[in-house]
This record gives structure tokens, sequence and C-alpha cells, in this order.
């Protein structure tokens, strides 16, 4: 029946394109910011003071490191022999009971400390000991390098989610990343935060061995293994030397690309700062880097020339303009043969001191079993009381839970709120709603009218509004709904639409930014929007990057819609409520907290908290963003929305449509 409606378009509007453009727009005005701080960069002091703005400003995006004090308490499990060099199989504590895997390459014949290189993996699930990894570790140990291959979270020897029984893991590397690393934003965290400290804390175990030179240590890595190399340049000032690849590039230029960011890859908030790739590269200044890249990448090679380009006058400053170059070898996307050598050149010349011609060792790549650290092959289960990423979120969400208790309840209350105002409505470019009509129909003796209105410069949002045909030209109280899916699922919310008209009360179904009509273009027929990665993952990731959220957006989409309804002439103001369904029912309550227009609020079929949320292991991933409003456990949860709902006589219990709602 209501078939034709979930299918309508909005016509005089090219709304399908506004989130992008909108989104494109947001990004590069937050690029011009950044471009007018480095173009004022005159000397030495002001490119000091912006690398440790960029320092300040990754660790707050990332959610503050971990400390770097405990014991990492190093052991050698074995060592395997190669040409030239042997391989030692070392386990550390990054952090208590976490524990990390590495191989560390020591060439034969050493006398003396010499320049080593921390080799950060990028995704493969073997890690340290796939072939290309190993490669890499071979061409740079036999240029005489002391090499330390880490194996990342989720990969190599640590699976978070391994079964010892089973000896199964039901997730990986990427897969595994994007689950424990979207559980890490509520609590205002990035998964670059345990990277980057798995490497720090790699960098001091270098600093202890002997064969090394503490002040000849270089990070080099690809893909993954580049975001963790750039954040590692931004971070250690200990790094003398840095080669990241398969990754520089600059937000421009990825939103080209119409590719999502894995979770290590999520910063929030680090283009609101006016931050970009350009500041990676900076923030290494004079130090020597070589930037790796292959042509065919799905990184645009355009990034990393451009980055290169604008970054050469900082060194410059400093007489070391050659210290900093870009290699390319046309390929695609992995740490090439051609970028292995380049690398290990680069490595040789600075951190050994030698400009000689690179060795010609055969390489002889090890048998992966022979690089295990454990006898398992994983820590989960072998090492005891072994943490995994998803144990550390836990024990960092009851952290902020103690802190949350330990308020006083208005002051709680007030800070959270506070907060959430903030989130909802700072930098928000407030227009006028101007609403107007955009067509209508009848269903089921209901009268159906379509509106359209702008909830930001930019962005139109729309509505349905349905009630009873026999009440046409009454002022009539009004619901407002939002539900995923908006208006596409109107047969799946027929009940409720119809419940609610025949109360007396106009029904009407939000859509609210990107939903209903308003979800973008897509590639294809068969694109799904909402996956993992999908179109809707890349525009919320941009915003976080921007320090917004689609939550926060849609939060703001609802209150613009309780505006229009208190200025529409068929609609009594006086009694405004509304309902909310499914995971998008958080915006509604949030409005609802925000707004106090707002009669009351019912909220129906969703997450009772975003903590249970997070103590889940395993969740359906879908959409799982557009409910993440980024360090929101810092300050409150659903529970303490509902409580301070209830405070206020505006919760209705969460529960199918009654007559006491619609009545």
């Amino acid at each position: 029946m209501y078939e034709n409606l979930e299918n309508v378009g909005i016509a005089h509007f090219d709304v399908k394109s506004q989130l992008p453009r909108w989104v494109y727009e947001s990004a590069m005005r937050a690029a011009e910011k950044g471009e007018q701080a480095r173009s004022a960069i005159k000397d030495k002091s002001m490119l000091k003071q912006r690398q440790m703005e960029i320092r300040e400003g990754l660790e707050r995006c990332i959610g503050g490191m971990p400390s770097s004090d405990t014991p990492l308490n190093p052991r050698v499990t074995g060592t395997v022999e190669g040409n030239g060099f042997r391989v030692e199989k070392v386990i550390f504590e990054p952090r208590p009971h976490v524990y990390a895997t590495a191989n560390l390459y020591v060439p034969d014949g050493l006398t003396e400390p010499r320049g080593a290189v921390l080799l950060l993996c990028g995704h493969r699930e073997q890690a340290k000991h796939c072939d290309e990894y190993q490669t890499v570790c071979h061409y740079l140990v036999h240029t005489g390098l002391v090499v330390m291959s880490l194996d990342p979270i989720g990969q190599g020897e640590r699976f978070g989610f391994y079964d010892p029984e089973s000896k199964q893991a039901p997730m990986t590397s990427v897969t595994e990343h994007e689950n424990v690393g979207r559980q890490c934003m509520p609590l205002g965290d990035s998964l670059a935060r345990y990277m980057l400290h798995d490497a720090v804390r790699a960098i001091d175990y270098l600093c202890t061995r002997p064969e090394v030179d503490p002040i000849r240590i270089g990070v080099t890595g690809h893909s993954g293994g580049g975001t963790q190399t750039s954040l590692v340049m931004m971070y250690d000032h200990r790094i003398a030397a840095a080669a990241p690849g398969g990754f520089i590039m600059n937000r421009p230029y990825f939103l080209l690309t119409g590719k999502a960011q894995d979770a290590e890859q999520k910063w929030p908030g680090f283009s609101a700062l006016g931050f970009d790739h350009e500041d990676i590269v900076m923030a290494m200044a004079p130090r020597p880097v070589r930037i790796l890249a292959t042509t065919y990448d799905s990184v645009p090679i355009e990034g990393p020339r451009h980055t290169v380009a604008v970054n050469r006058r900082f060194w410059e400053m400093y007489g070391r303009g050659e210290d900093l170059d870009v290699f390319e070898d046309e390929n695609v996307h992995r740490f090439t043969i051609p970028l292995a050598h380049a690398a290990a050149q680069f490595f040789s010349k600075h951190l050994l001191g030698r400009t000689d011609e690179y060795s010609n060792e055969e390489i002889k790549l090890i048998p992966a079993e022979q690089l295990r650290c454990t006898q398992s092959g994983q820590v989960i289960g072998e090492l005891e009381n072994a943490k995994s990423t998803h144990v550390e979120n836990r024990e960092r969400l009851a952290k902020f839970e103690r802190s949350r208790e330990a308020l006083p309840e208005d002051e709680r209350k007030k800070r959270s709120i506070e907060w959430l105002r903030m989130r909802v409505l700072s930098d928000r470019q407030h227009c006028d709603l101007n609403p107007r009509p955009s067509g209508g129909g009848e269903v089921a003796n209901m009268w159906v009218i379509r509106k359209i209105w702008w909830s930001q410069t930019g962005l139109l949002n729309h509505c349905l509004q349905f009630f009873d045909s026999k009440l046409a030209g009454n002022k009539l109280p009004v619901t407002i709904a939002v539900w995923d899916g908006g208006s596409s699922q109107l047969e799946a919310h027929a009940k409720w639409i119809e419940e609610t008209c025949a109360s007396g009360r106009l029904a009407m179904v939000l859509n609210p930014t990107g939903i209903g009509p308003l979800l973008p273009h897509l590639n294809s027929p068969t694109d799904k929007p909402f996956k993992r990665f999908g179109m809707m993952d890349r525009y919320t990731d941009e915003m976080m990057w921007l320090g917004d959220s689609m939550a926060a957006i849609r939060t703001y989409d609802v209150l613009r819609a309780v505006e229009l309804a208190a200025g529409s002439s068929n609609i009594d103001p006086s009694d405004i409520r509304l309902y909310g369904s499914g995971r998008y029912a958080i915006y509604a309550g949030l409005a609802a907290l925000l707004d106090e227009r707002v009669q009351n609020v019912c909220m129906e079929n969703r997450m009772n908290s975003i903590s249970d949320w997070i103590k889940e292991p395993f969740y359906d991933e879908t959409d799982s963003l557009s409910f993440i409003f980024p360090g929101m456990l810092r300050y409150f949860d659903l529970p303490d929305v509902d409580r301070w709902l209830a405070e206020q006589g505006k919760l209705y219990d969460s529960s199918p449509v009654s007559s006491d709602f619609v009545s």
C-alpha cells in the first residue's frame, strides 16, 4: 500500500548529490585552513611550533596515548639462521598482558651498535612472516641494518578473537580492526592509539638492544603499515629517518577516490584542526623522508607528488632539500621489490652512512612456521591472561564509567548536556528553513503531504506528513518519527502511522541527511550503501575527520524538524512529540533532551546502551557508524539520557505504540 510513497523522489532539487557535495566542500574548507597555516610558516621557529601542534593534535584526536612506563618484559623464544643474518623471535608487552610478536633480523658479524629499521606491516593476515614483508626485511638486513618486523593487532600471531580449542579466528586483519576500531570511537579513542603505542614500545625495545644505535632508528611500512609509519613520524621524535609507503596523499585527493578509511586511519577531528597528510611529512623536517609510491595505486599518485612539493621548502630552511623525496614504481598497491630496494638504499645512506651499491645477496625466504614467536602461532590461549584490543576497550570503558559515576549527578548532567549541545550545534551553518510542499496524495483514508526544507546550508531534509483526511484544515498535534530507512520503510511502520493518525495526531516521518530519497546516487544498482566501507561509511569517515559525525548531524536534523513543526500553520506547537525506532531512535532521544519544545519521546527497538554494544565481541557492522558520537561515553550513555528525560517528564516506555503515547 505504501510502496509508491517509499520510492518517490524529490522534484526541483538534486538532493542525491547534496551530501557528497556538502562533505567535499566542508573538507575543502578544512584543507584551505591547513594550506593557509602552512603557507604562513616563514622560519624554523614557526616550523617547530607547527610540529609541536601536529603532535599534540594527533594525540588528542586518537584519544591520548597509553602509558609507556610499564615493563616491556621482552623475551626471545628462539632463533633462526638466515643468509648472512639471524632472526630472533621476540615477544614483549607494550601494555601489561598485551603481547606483541616481532622478528628481529640481526646481520652477522656486528661489532658495534648500528642503525636499525622498524618495519610496520600492512593488511596481510600473516603480517611479519608473509612473503611480501619478509622480502622487505631481507633487503634491509642485507644492507647491514638491524630490522624489527612487528605484527599489528589482529594479524600474524595477534588474532584477538582466536579460539585455542578450534584453532580458528572468526575475524582477522581489516575485519578485526574495523570491529574493535568502531568500538573505540564512543570512548573518544581511535584504533590508531593502540597501533601507535605498539610501535613506540617497539622502538623502546630496539633502544635496549646492544646491536642498535638509539639515535639511528628508522621506520617504514606500506598501506596499513604506511599509516602506522605516518603516526610514528608525527609522534616519536626518536625517529631518524622514515619511508612511508602506500598511504601519503592528502584529503582533497583522497576524496576523489570514493574510498572509505580503515579503522586505524580514522583520526576524529584531525582535519578540523587544519592538519592533513602534508603535516604528517612536515612533522619530520628536517629529518630524511622518502615517500614510497606506486603509480597505479588506489592512493592517487598526485597526492604524494603534491605533498613532497609543498614540503620541500621546510627542508630547504635547513639546507637539506635533498633529504625529502618520493620514489615511484610503476605498479599496483603493494610493497614491491623496487620499493624495497629504494627503502634499503635510503636507510643505508641515512642510518649507516653508506652510499655504495646495494648488496646482491640472494633473497632466501624462511618458512613462515619457523618465524613464529609462539608455539601455537597465537598469543591468545598460549600466554597467560593475554589481552585483545576488545578487552582493552572494555577496560577503558570501565574506567570512564567509574569517572562518570564519581561525579555528582547534577554536575554530570550539566556537563553531559553541554557537551552534547556543542557536538550537535557547534559550527553548524544555520540558515532559514524555507519550507515548501513537494507533492502529496492519499493512502488508507489519510492525506499525505511531502515537504522539504533546509536543515543546514546545502543540506535539505524531507518528510512525509500523514493525517486523517477528515481532519484536513485543523491545527493538529504532531509526532515526528525517525527510524532506520526513513520513508523507504513505510510499510514496516504502517501500523504505527495508521494508529497515530487515528488518534487525531499528524504523523511526520522524517528523512534526515542521507536517508530515504536523500540517499546519494549509487554507483550501480547492486551497491549496498550501508555495508562496511560502503558509501555512507565513506561520508561518515570524512565527517569524523572534520570533527563531526553522522549521529550529530542527524540529531541536528531532528531539532530542525521540531523547529519546522513549531512554525507550521497546520500543527499545534504546544504538542510536539518524538518517536524513534531502531538504531536511529538515538537521534530522537538526544533531540528531546536538547529541545524544550518536545513534550515527550518514545523509543522502540533501540540499543539499551552504547556500553553494552562495546562489550559485545561480535555485532552487525552494517550502518554502525551512524549511531556513534565520538567521545560520548566519557560523559554519558543512553540509560543516562533515559533517566534525564524521565526527570523532565518526557520519556515514554520503550514498548509498542500504546494509547498513552498516541492519545
